[in-house]
Parts: C-alpha cells; sequence; structure tokens
C-alpha cells in the first residue's frame, strides 16, 4: 500500500510521532494490513511536505513501537501482529533535553534504532542481577568490552587499570580529588571545559589558563606555567576541543607529552569526542602512559543518557585510589547502563552509531558552512558544534536573546574562559533532536540577525 497518506492528529505532538500514531490508528483499525508495504520515506516527505527526517524517525518511531518492519532495499512493512497499546512511548519522557549541552546527532536511522532496542530486550533477560550493587569500577565482561572500545584508540592497559565511572564528569571530579587538594592549581587551556570549572570551584581548586595556537596548548607557555604555579595536575580536550572544535596534531602531543614526563605532571585527558573522528591521532595515554588519566566518555559518540565513561589509569596503585574515590562520590555506575554499552560494543552495534554520529555531524557541518558563509567561525566535518566569532559590533547577549525559542543551543564564551576577560564567541551546537530542516531554518535566522543587526562586514 505504497499510496498510504496518514491523517495527522491535530494534538500538537512533535510530526514524527503524530505519523506513528497514524500508523498506529491504521493498524488498529485494519486500514493497515500485515504485509502491507508503507510509501518509501522521500515520498512520503513530499506528499506531507515536510523534511525527510521526519519521516524517518516516524518509521523508527513505529518499529520501535513494533507495529512495522524494515527490510533493507525492500522496504518498510507492517508486521503481522501489532504491538499492544502499552509500547507506545511516555509522552511525559520527551521533553527535556538541555539545549545548554554539546549533544550528538541522534540516530534517526530505523534498522539502527531496531538493532539499538534489540540489545535493550535482551539484557533484560538479566534484568534482575542488573539492578543488584556491582563492583565499583565494572564487573569482568564490562572491562573486556571497555578494553575492546579503548583498543580502537590503540589503548591497550592491563584490566587492573581499567575503571568505568558514571560518566565522564564523575570520573574527573574522582581523579582531581585524588590529585589535588583545595587552593591547589590545575592547569588546562584558556579555553576550557565548562564542566572542568564547576568542578574546580566545587573541590576548591585554582585553574590556570594557558593560550592555544592553531595547533593546541603552547609548549612553551606550559613551562612556564609549571614554573609559576607548582600544579598539581594539567587538563587537556585534544580532540574536537570544545568549544573550538581543534585537534591537537601528533607533533604537538609529543611536545607536551615530553614536558608532563620530564616534570612527572599528571595529566587528565579528557577523551569525549576521541572516537567520533575515523583517524584520529594517538592519544596522550599512548603516547605518555605513566603520567596520563586517559576519560574515554561514551555520551558524544553514542549517546549522553548513557552515562558511562571508561578511564584508564596509570597504574594499579592510581586505579586503587580511583576507586575509592568513585566509591564516595558515586558507588557505581550503573549496571543496567553497562550492560548495555557492552551488549552494543560486542555485537557491533556501537559501531554503527559512532558511524552515524560522525556521517551526521559532517551533513550538518555543511549545511552550517553554506548558511554561515562570510562569517567567521571554527568548525571540523566531525564536530557537533561551530565556534562563531561575532562581527564587530555584536554582543553575545543580545544574539542569544534573538534566538531564544529556537531549537539550537547557543554557549557564550564566558562559559568557557580561564583566567581572562571573555571575549565576543558563541559555541552554536549542530547536534541533538534538531533535524536537518530545523538546523539550517536556525541558522538562517542566526544569519539573518547578524547581518540585519549591521554587524556583518
Amino acid at each position: 500500500m505504497t499510496s498510504w497518506i496518514p491523517v495527522l492528529a491535530a494534538d500538537g505532538k512533535p510530526r514524527y510521532l503524530q505519523i506513528a500514531d497514524a500508523i498506529e490508528a491504521d493498524v488498529r483499525s485494519g486500514g493497515l494490513r500485515p504485509g502491507d508495504r508503507l510509501p518509501p520515506q522521500r515520498r512520503l516527505a513530499e506528499a506531507l511536505g515536510i523534511d525527510f527526517t521526519t519521516v524517518s524517525r516516524a518509521y523508527a518511531e513505529a518499529q520501535a513501537r513494533q507495529l512495522v518492519q524494515s527490510h533493507v532495499g525492500r522496504g518498510t512493512f507492517i508486521r503481522g501482529t501489532p504491538a499492544p497499546a502499552a509500547t507506545a512511548p511516555d509522552p511525559r519522557r520527551l521533553g527535556g533535553e538541555d539545549l545548554s549541552m554539546n549533544r550528538p546527532p541522534e540516530v534517526t536511522d530505523p534498522a539502527l534504532i531496531a538493532r539499538m532496542a534489540e540489545g535493550v530486550a535482551e539484557i533484560s533477560a538479566n534484568l534482575m542481577p542488573l539492578l543488584r550493587y556491582q563492583a565499583t569500577t565494572g564487573g569482568e565482561p564490562d572491562k573486556l568490552a571497555a578494553a575492546t572500545w579503548l583498543a580502537r584508540r590503540g589503548i591497550a592497559p592491563a584490566p587492573e587499570r581499567i575503571a568505568i565511572a558514571p560518566g565522564a564528569h564523575a570520573a574527573m571530579a574522582a581523579i582531581l580529588s585524588t590529585l589535588a587538594r583545595a587552593g591547589d592549581t590545575v592547569l588546562c587551556e584558556r579555553i576550557t571545559y565548562p564542566g572542568l570549572r564547576a568542578l574546580a570551584a566545587r573541590l576548591g581548586l585554582r585553574l590556570a589558563g594557558i593560550e592555544l595556537d592553531d595547533a593546541g596548548m603552547i609548549p612553551e607557555l606550559l613551562e612556564v606555567a609549571i614554573r609559576d604555579h607548582a600544579p598539581k595536575a594539567l587538563y587537556l580536550n585534544p580532540v574536537l576541543h570544545n568549544p573550538t572544535t581543534l585537534t591537537m596534531p601528533e607533533w604537538r602531543r609529543r611536545e607536551l607529552a615530553h614536558i608532563i614526563a620530564r616534570h612527572a605532571l599528571p595529566l587528565i585527558e579528557d577523551d569525549a569526542y576521541g572516537f567520533v573522528p575515523q583517524a584520529p591521532p594517538p592519544p596522550f595515554a599512548v603516547l605518555a602512559p605513566a603520567q596520563t588519566w586517559h576519560v574515554g566518555g561514551l555520551s558524544k559518540c553514542i549517546g549522553a543518557g548513557l552515562r558511562l565513561a571508561y578511564v584508564v589509569a596509570p597504574d594499579g596503585r592510581a586505579a586503587f585510589a580511583l576507586a575509592q574515590a568513585l566509591r564516595a562520590f558515586a558507588g557505581m555506575a550503573s549496571p543496567l547502563g553497562m550492560a548495555l554499552a557492552t551488549r552494543w560494543i560486542e555485537d557491533g552495534t556501537a559501531d554503527r552509531i559512532r558511524d552515524f554520529v560522525s556521517a551526521e555531524s559532517a551533513a550538518r557541518q555543511r549545511i552550517a558552512a553554506a548558511v554561515l558563509s562570510g562569517f567567521r567561525f571554527r568548525a571540523d566535518p566531525h564536530a557537533f558544534n561551530i565556534w562563531l566569532k561575532l562581527p564587530e559590533g555584536a554582543g553575545r547577549a543580545e544574539l542569544m536573546g534573538r534566538m531564544a525559542g529556537r531549537h539550537i543551543g547557543l554557549m557564550p564564551a564566558d562559559a568557557f574562559t580561564v583566567g581572562a576577560a571573555p571575549d565576543e564567541h558563541l559555541r552554536i551546537c549542530l547536534g541533538g533532536s534538531v533535524s536537518r530542516d530545523e538546523l539550517q531554518s536556525g541558522l538562517l535566522f542566526l544569519a539573518d540577525s547578524l547581518s540585519g543587526g549591521g554587524w556583518m562586514g
């Protein structure tokens, strides 16, 4: 029934949910029968006058409700037995997206979403054991999966050096608490991750920001900062640096690795985005393993709600201290989340999610490049954001006010700047649940606001 056109309810729900609801209603009324083929996604998008991504999300939602089944090369078909209405998503869970965060694009491929859902169903066979207290840093199968995942970055630590934490933020809190005390200094990039600033403030630590050039932190300035501040640790975000999108080249990493090794300075390597590019430079955990606390979060390459990070300590003694700190701060990572991540790594789903995120990020970067040509910004094909330099006379507060209500996350330079007055930059997030069409529309409004304000040079 490739001519089927849904009747959409005027209930205020997002379009993709209205389409999924229409499929469910027609299945239950008999308007759609088992084996009926739904229209190709692009054809239905054209018929409804909406973007392809919305229809793709709708079909994925229908598949999650077990209403349809997709076959590569053949199409999407109504399943033999409709799922009970109880499997429909809880509308209370559909909102609450935090636009201030730098989010990966959400998966919209129906087949991949179905594969992800299969993983959720499979781990439910161990539901009761997964609701029990577990080892603080993860059990053996989850550490083996972590080792498999870390090997994609060339890291091959002994199992006793691996800890699984409930997210990179919790991991860094635990690491900082083992390395420094209130009043101590931690070095970082002058433009740095806002979460580090929040953690330092909470722990009473002083941050000293070091200037960047086009290759990352400047080695000569790191030497000066070590001499002047006697720091307890150095923090770096070397792949797709948040917010500038810079990836530090290998030669600069080796220069910095030599310095921290000579000074025996502990390094916290925040590799949040390290799994997104296909072939990033080797991590510091490979170049300077004796100094490096490597934090490989899964939030950016798989999904923020998973809240897991694979941590590699410099040695077994450091790993023991980390385990004690994690127990005090967070108890343990969610066993449900660990089991799901392990399943997805073992069956290849995690790699497919990462590939989708990487490809979709590149597509969104192309949209931003086309819409914002003529404005100054830093970008990378794999980044989830751009770092926009506002035109002369433009103010970040005023522009954020103009963009209020748009489904695009903006954050001003104030949140990222250490030890200096912030300049007129904004981080523009291109990821999250926003569709490509919505993103393009929001960026066009942004471009119009900038040029209409008489700011464009």
